[in-house]
């Protein structure tokens, strides 16, 4: 397909006819019909109840029409309730989520506290936590404490559409047609038309979150981090779909879908998890006090309160909602990795900077950009290749012409420590004479149509056939082919890029899949459409961990993700633009993913479409330094924007935040070993760390890195000052560049100029950066390091560090890592082991300690080592202007006991 018929590289931002290429909610059927259409009066059979070791059982049934659904309420003992809804006796089984749940959580038994005609109420945990099932209109009740949390049906918008018999379908195809109203067995947009074989199936709830006021998660949209009251406008929408240059403050589905909803209030922090891969809308409704306060005996006796009503609608699957109790952000982020996954642990490289464009043009070019990084003094680590490195578009395979000899060209780059990443697309070139097509296709590896045959969509390569991914053997296969052996020209340094995989189709509707195309196992794209990327995601991780003999830590990039994908690698938000609009929207966009599980998480520095001007490029940079996913990448009509082609002001500006961020490498990796240990995201949204302080639940343009660090990157042009929330009264802020204190829980005024990074470490914390200058993280990674202790009010502080051997998995097999806790207390820091687990040898020393906020010059500064060298007397600088010690010159062992006296 030549350049310029390609579906939106001349495109800058979205026109009026790529808009009305997405559907909005008045497009969907199955949402009218459940926004629109009377509700189903459902009744718990509170005499079927069946308590079982995996909780509860109850029969309930639809008043008008008398059809049963089973409902299953199962308490774990991480203070999870999952609720599950199906039917009784269905025609066959519904579709249920595979592969994203990695295990279910230990049940808790269930005893009945009370019980009546009208309810019965059932405990667990101690009796801390109850669940109480209403008979008419059935309703459930999840309290802590006697205080009810969620009402699950709380205003009886259960909706469960049975399936149909196929066959009847086809006996009576023309009545069908006739009597189509609601778009129940086939439904039409624009051009295209999609036949539902088991007719109408959509299910719903709604549920009423108490005393909540702000919620927060359903990544991605591209809007602020708290989420808006829905209704006088469109839904939050879940459906995976290539947006380019997506409008901005939209809820309309974007690349990836996790249905995870996130409430939050000073006392208590509770999740929704609705686990269903089919088209999802989301509801959200503020209210300012409860106003169903007299449905319930245990909510007339309590205080009006806000609340807020949530309501989710999916268009086909089964009801299965876990409800996350908490109580805290960090209980709930462990609930929910307990669920999904830990985030996966990263390989060092691929925290440090990537350099990307589509796309490098040749070999010579790729040499030339990595020359360039090391003519001015600027580190990076991993340089990209799209589409155009292929021959015609055929993945795992390369341009004979522009690069000959591509393992010769890792091979060049594993010489200075740095790594080549390749694009790796879902769509297969229709091509009969090429190898990898004919294995798929003889394989049964391609989805199909509804007719039967193999599905054909286009994509870049022209017409194309996509990978059913769902299918474990076509799982297996493709992730064979990342084998060396398999993979012509493939060496263990190339890593790799999943993008266009929602699946994007340019044909198709909406872009993407016909819903009812059909999977392995006869199953229709629409029920499990939000799951696609996520499986090409985790074959190619698969792919790659095979390829190591499962020793080596894989890197994959992908565009479109699930709840769970946080397994797998790294996501990023697509095709931004290089405006100030989208570089503000980037901050609230990765909190949300943030917030639901998705760790390693980043936007393309300077946008990926339009030519940014230099300030806007070095604010970029600036903020996404101190983002997780670091990558510079630009389409393939914009101009080329290495970091030295701006002039030397704007050089030296990115070379200084480059530089800043790998100094700040042992810190970032030791926060992604909290994020896959304990399921911590390293960015926070403010009032994760201030969880009680009500002024920060709606801050989405500062963050905190970890619990030490709060960055506040400038995001508008030509800007003199920048007023920070510095929270938490009682607490203290250091300016990490001039180590001045601020007193928490107000705003300050900075100045600013290009040069200007405002960033602030919290009193009471320690922070780990390397000490010198390299060209890689690999140089970094063994440079001695400088601690900086920032008191707290007390004088007191502490922190980690994590350490191994940044690329394999030693540390998980053979306990091969180093976790140091570094605590500040009575004016002696030590160093000594955080786990009981774990050895890890290494040589990284701490060259120098600076202490913020000491209150007065000390007489002597006394280093003692305690495998009993004696106490030295070390020379420091006391700066008294900004109260700050610097001990120098210490040569001390990081994985060794010591400690340092201040007297």
């Amino acid at each position: 397909m030549a350049e310029e018929n390609q579906p939106g590289v001349n495109s800058v931002v979205p026109d009026d006819e790529g808009r009305e290429k997405f559907k909005k909610s008045d497009n969907v059927a199955f949402y009218k019909r459940q926004m629109q259409g009377s509700n189903m009066q459902y009744k718990a059979l509170l005499e079927t109840m069946v308590l079982t070791e995996k909780g509860a059982r109850f029969e309930l049934l639809e008043s008008y029409t008398q059809t049963k659904l089973l409902l299953s309420v199962t308490p774990c003992k991480n203070d999870t309730v999952k609720i599950l809804i199906d039917e009784l006796q269905p025609i066959k089984p519904r579709f249920r989520v595979p592969d994203v749940v990695t295990k279910e959580p230990q049940c808790e038994p269930l005893r009945v506290v009370r019980q009546s005609q009208h309810s019965v109420t059932l405990s667990w945990s101690e009796g801390c936590y109850q669940v109480c099932v209403w008979h008419s209109p059935f309703r459930l009740e999840i309290l802590c404490e006697e205080q009810v949390m969620v009402t699950f049906n709380s205003r009886g918008k259960l909706w469960f559409e049975m399936l149909q018999d196929p066959s009847r379908a086809m006996s009576q195809r023309s009545e069908l047609q006739e009597n189509n109203a609601g778009g129940l067995w086939r439904e039409t947009f624009r051009q295209f038309e999609d036949i539902k074989a088991n007719g109408p199936s959509s299910v719903g709830s709604d549920l009423c979150l108490h005393g909540f006021s702000h919620v927060y998660g359903l990544p991605e949209h591209a809007d602020g981090l708290q989420l808006k009251d829905t209704r006088a406008s469109e839904p939050y929408r879940l459906y995976n779909l290539d947006v380019f240059a997506y409008e901005l403050f939209s809820r309309l589905g974007l690349y990836g879908s996790v249905p995870l909803l996130v409430a939050h209030k000073p006392d208590r922090t509770l999740g929704l998890f609705w686990l269903n891969a089919s088209e999802t809308f989301v509801n959200v409704y503020y209210s300012p006090s409860d106003q169903q306060g007299d449905q319930s005996p245990l909510l007339k006796k309590r205080r009006k309160q806000p609340q807020t009503d949530v309501r989710w609608l999916s268009e086909s699957g089964v009801i299965d909602c876990t409800v996350l109790l908490g109580p805290g952000p960090k209980h709930l982020f462990s609930q929910y990795a307990q669920l999904t996954g830990y985030q996966a642990l990263p390989p060092l490289f691929s925290l440090g900077y990537h350099q990307s464009r589509w796309n490098y043009k040749n070999e010579a070019d790729v040499k030339a950009v990595d020359a360039g990084f090391d003519l001015h003094d600027i580190p990076y680590d991993v340089i990209w290749l799209d589409i155009e490195h292929t021959d015609g578009k055929r993945y795992f395979t390369w341009d004979p012409a522009l690069f000959p000899d591509p393992a010769g060209l890792q091979r060049h780059l594993e010489k200075k420590k740095r790594k080549l990443v390749v694009i790796s697309d879902p769509h297969i070139k229709v091509d009969p004479d090429w190898s990898l097509y004919c294995e798929a296709k003889d394989g049964g590896h391609f989805v199909k149509s509804r007719e039967g045959q193999i599905y054909r969509g286009s994509c870049w390569p022209g017409e194309s056939c996509y990978l059913d991914f769902s299918n474990p053997d076509t799982r297996a296969w493709y992730s064979r082919c990342y084998s060396l052996d398999k993979y012509k020209g493939s060496t263990a340094s190339l890593f790799i890029w999943n993008d266009m995989n929602e699946p994007s189709v340019f044909d198709g509707p909406e872009q993407t899949m016909p819903k009812d195309a059909v999977h392995h196992g006869g199953w229709e794209h629409r029920e499990l459409h939000n799951l696609y990327g996520f499986h090409q995601h985790m074959a190619t991780f698969e792919g790659l961990l095979t390829r190591s003999g499962g020793s080596e830590r894989p890197f994959v990039l992908s565009r479109s993700f699930y709840a769970g994908s946080q397994r797998f690698g790294a996501v990023w938000t697509g095709d931004n633009v290089a405006s100030w609009e989208y570089l503000k929207i980037s901050v609230p966009m990765l909190l949300s993913l943030s917030v639901a599980g998705i760790g390693f998480c980043g936007a393309d520095v300077g946008g990926f479409v339009k030519d940014p001007e230099p300030e806007l490029l070095v604010r970029w940079y600036q903020a996404a330094a101190l983002q997780p996913f670091f990558r510079g990448h630009s389409t393939i009509v914009s101009k080329r924007r290495e970091p030295w082609l701006f002039g030397e002001e704007v050089t030296s500006a990115i070379r200084t935040v480059i530089e800043q961020r790998y100094c700040l490498l042992p810190y970032w990796y030791t926060l992604f070993h909290q994020a896959h240990t304990a399921g911590l995201p390293p960015l926070r949204p403010l009032w994760v760390e201030f969880p009680s302080e009500e002024i920060t639940f709606t801050v989405d343009k500062q963050y905190m890195i970890g619990e030490a660090l709060l960055a506040c990157p400038v995001t508008g042009p030509g800007v003199k000052e920048i007023r920070v929330l510095l929270p938490g009264s009682g607490e203290v802020w250091y300016d990490v560049h001039s180590a001045e204190a601020f007193k928490g829980g107000s705003n300050v005024v900075l100045p600013v100029t290009l040069d200007t990074v405002p960033v602030f470490q919290r009193g009471g914390s320690v922070v780990c950066r390397s000490a010198g200058s390299g060209s890689c993280a690999a140089d970094f990674q063994w440079l001695p390091l400088s601690i900086t202790v920032a008191l707290n009010s007390q004088g007191e502080a502490e922190g980690e560090l994590y350490l191994d051997d940044g690329h394999s998995f030693s540390y998980r097999d053979r306990k091969a890592f180093s976790l140091r806790r570094f605590t500040m207390l009575s004016g002696r820091l030590l160093c000594r082991p955080a786990s009981k687990e774990g050895t890890f040898d290494c040589d990284t020393v701490v060259q120098s300690v600076t202490f913020f906020g000491l209150k007065r010059k000390p007489s002597t500064v006394i280093v003692r080592v305690s495998a009993g060298a004696g106490d030295t007397a070390a020379a420091f600088q006391f700066t008294e202007t900004c109260c700050t010690l610097t001990v120098n010159n210490l040569n001390l062992r990081v994985t060794a006991d010591w400690e340092i006296q201040i007297g």
